[in-house]
């Protein structure tokens, strides 16, 4: 039985392999490409002038963006991101995470 550290490292790698495929996906129409650079406790993903930097720490996840919008999510045990406004999956929030930075 993986213990919750282990739990949330491996979560986290898993969502920085969702911002991979889907940040691929939304460049598949022109020649963009970002790049995703994951830590132990950091994703980057960085496309053009655009960005999102994640900085998790335990459960908690701390997000910034280019235009100055940043929050506070956790990941939950059972693969989701919880904010005051409720839960999302994480590929829902990967996706559009991607989508926005790829526009």
């Amino acid at each position: 039985m993986p213990t919750e550290t282990q739990l949330f490292v491996e979560l986290w790698v898993s969502l920085a392999s969702l911002l991979r495929s889907y940040t691929a996906a939304h460049g598949l129409n022109g020649d963009r490409q970002a790049t995703v650079e994951l830590g132990e406790e950091r994703i980057v993903v960085r496309h053009a002038d655009r960005w999102l930097d994640l900085v998790r720490t335990g459960r908690n996840v701390d997000w910034k963006r280019d235009d100055g919008s940043s929050g506070v999510l956790e990941l939950t045990a059972a693969g989701r991101l919880k904010s005051s406004r409720g839960e999302e999956e994480m590929d829902m929030a990967a996706e559009a995470w991607a989508r926005e930075l790829m526009q």
